[in-house]
């Protein structure tokens, strides 16, 4: 089994924001494979069960919020007995300009709240990113900024990037990370 993770805030409230990212990403997918997130709450985490062609994969999306979703992560990591190199958590950068996406292995947390929470409930590092670009503000507070609603601009810049990493999906869940980022590089750039 692999674990799918979308980064996010619960609540209607959070659905629009640049943090919510990873959230409205598996809300796609799962709704393009035809799948129903349930509450799991022993787990503080909404999950759906895919048989995709690499196995069984669990889609999580931790319900505990931003700052604390390494509580369902970790939990879920053990109860399924899950390996780091077995999770992809898919979140917002603020590093990334909007419109880019970057996959890489391991790494420190980048100042993300949610992957700090990560790293403090699993034993290392070595789980798969995918990093959304939201950009930075152009002044301001990043508070605001990051859950602020994307604007139009944004939005368009998301769909290509949820149609180019959903087109890939597979190849990335079967551990070619490389090949996945190369051939989203190139969608997002054609």
């Amino acid at each position: 089994m692999k674990l799918l993770v979308g980064l996010g805030n619960p609540g209607n409230k959070y659905k629009e924001t640049r943090h919510n990212i990873g959230f409205r990403f598996l809300d796609l997918l799962a709704k393009s494979e035809g799948l129903r997130f349930a509450a799991a709450p022993r787990f503080h985490a909404e999950t759906a069960s895919w048989e995709s062609a690499n196995g069984r994969i669990l889609l999580v999306k931790p319900q505990t919020f931003m700052n604390h979703s390494g509580e369902a992560v970790g939990a879920l990591a053990r109860y399924y007995q899950v390996a780091e190199q077995d999770i992809i958590v898919v979140y917002d950068d603020l590093d990334l300009p909007a419109g880019k996406l970057r996959i890489k292995t391991g790494g420190g947390h980048g100042g993300h709240n949610g992957l700090r929470s990560i790293h403090a409930h699993l034993p290392t590092t070595d789980y798969i990113r995918v990093k959304i670009g939201i950009g930075r503000p152009p002044h301001g507070d990043i508070t605001a900024w990051v859950l602020g609603r994307a604007d139009e601009g944004d939005r368009a810049d998301e769909a290509r990037i949820f149609t180019a990493l959903i087109g890939e999906i597979n190849t990335l869940l079967s551990g070619q990370t490389d090949t996945a980022a190369n051939r989203i590089h190139l969608a997002l750039n054609s």
